[in-house]
C-alpha cells in the first residue's frame, strides 16, 4: 500500500479514537451538546476523516472501496462550508451509529493490505 494512503487510513483511525476520547464518559447527548470545546473537536475530527477519505478515493493508485465514502465526504464539506446547517443531533448520530462501523471497516482494509 502506498505510504500516503496508509497515513490517511491511520489518520481516520486516530480521528475516530480521539472523538471517543473527547466524549463524556457516560455518552450523554445533553452533556455533549453543552460542551462547546468537545463539539468543535469532534467536528474537526470528522472533517479530517472526510478529507482523508476524499484523498484515498481520489488517489490514482487507490482502488479501495469504502462504504458511504461520498456521504462521509459530503458531511465533511457541510461542516467546513455550511457549518450553520449541521445540527448536534446529526453529529451525535454519526458518532454513535456510523463511526464504530467505519473504524472496523478501515481496520479490516489496513489488515488486508
Amino acid at each position: 500500500m502506498d505510504n500516503r494512503i496508509n497515513a490517511w487510513f491511520e489518520d481516520i483511525i486516530k480521528s475516530i479514537d480521539e472523538i471517543f476520547e473527547f466524549l463524556p464518559e457516560k455518552r450523554d447527548f445533553f452533556e455533549y451538546q453543552k460542551d462547546l470545546k468537545t463539539k468543535k473537536a469532534v467536528e474537526r475530527n470528522i472533517e479530517i476523516i472526510g478529507e482523508a477519505i476524499n484523498r484515498i478515493v481520489k488517489h490514482k493508485e487507490s482502488d479501495f472501496q469504502i462504504n458511504n465514502a461520498q456521504k462521509i465526504i459530503g458531511t465533511r464539506n457541510r461542516i467546513a462550508h455550511e457549518y450553520d446547517s449541521i445540527s448536534d443531533e446529526v453529529i451525535w448520530t454519526i458518532i454513535i451509529r456510523e463511526l464504530p462501523e467505519l473504524k472496523k471497516e478501515i481496520q479490516n482494509i489496513v489488515e488486508k493490505h
